[in-house]
């Protein structure tokens, strides 16, 4: 008799769960794509077996795989009329858009970067009964588009004194990459690593601007570099074009210099036509005043004898 009653109860638990499971879902798209930098939307609707239900409820998004998944959004709301207070929000880029009280967990994620790009599962949480919870198990996988975008161009040596020009640009889809300029060599080689793009010119022979231009369906984008390589038959007009204008800095600074000197009264002599006479006496004069009240001393006259 017992084990009858016990039969019973389990057939009573299995009925209620089965009741209750059939009375859940959740409805995701498959995909949903978002553009680097901007913000996208996750749409996550359900429905439940309860007519009514002001008990807890608890929001939780999780990235990856379900039920193991890392939790980037989780929110719990106590009543019917209470709004879902945030608990978990990874960087604080998620924000819940809908209302879990009306059956709807749809989030935003702000500022998307590659790493967002990942699968996302949904899941809503009752307190109470521990059936009362349900989460997507294909959850929403998130793609990421980009126009294309160059972030390093440079010039560079190799070992056997060659030169090479090297463009690294990232998109979604991978952008392709194009080298033009002047006369070179068709010797590339390229690099793909997710949606980054690497493009090599080797073996760069001519002087000039050398253009790498990205191109991908949503967009293109450019960036240049220049290259000059210094020839040793030159050497004599470098050393001209060096030395010329140093050699002009060098006379205009000794310009200044004797410039400032002479105007503040330096060490140089005053010349003669610029210098103000200074008063002083004649010869005529000092003897004059060297004599003056003494006895004229009589005039020696020579006689000349008569012939």
């Amino acid at each position: 008799m017992k084990r009858f009653g016990l039969f019973l109860l389990c057939l009573l638990c299995i009925f209620k769960k089965g009741l209750q499971t059939s009375g859940w879902s959740v409805q995701v798209p498959s995909d949903v794509t978002g553009e680097l930098g901007k913000m996208v939307a996750l749409p996550c609707t359900f429905t439940h077996p309860y007519k009514t239900f002001d008990r807890t409820l608890t929001a939780i998004w999780r990235i990856r795989e379900p039920y193991n998944g890392t939790v980037v959004f989780k929110c719990i709301t106590q009543g019917s009329s209470e709004l879902c207070k945030t608990i978990v929000s990874h960087k604080n880029k998620y924000k819940l858009l809908g209302n879990p009280r009306h059956k709807d967990l749809t989030i935003r994620i702000d500022n998307l970067t590659w790493s967002d790009s990942e699968r996302y599962f949904c899941r809503v949480e009752f307190s109470g009964d521990i059936h009362d919870k349900y989460e997507s198990r294909n959850g929403i996988k998130l793609h990421l588009i980009a126009a294309p975008r160059i972030i390093n161009i440079t010039v560079s040596s190799n070992r056997d004194h060659t030169f090479k020009a090297r463009c690294t640009a990232e998109g979604e889809p991978a952008p392709s990459l194009t080298w033009t300029g002047p006369h070179y060599s068709n010797l590339t080689s390229v690099t793909n690593m997710n949606h980054q793009v690497t493009k090599e010119l080797q073996y760069l022979t001519h002087d000039g601007k050398y253009t790498c231009t990205a191109v991908n369906s949503h967009g293109r984008a450019e960036g240049a570099v220049y290259f000059y390589k210094f020839k040793a038959s030159n050497s004599s007009l470098f050393l001209i074009l060096i030395f010329v204008p140093l050699g002009i800095k060098v006379l205009v600074l000794l310009a200044i210099v004797g410039f400032t000197v002479f105007w503040r009264g330096g060490p140089f002599t005053t010349p003669t036509s610029l210098a103000r006479p200074q008063p002083q006496d004649s010869t005529y004069e000092n003897l004059d005043r060297r004599h003056r009240g003494s006895p004229t001393l009589p005039t020696e006259q020579t006689s000349v004898p008569r012939s």
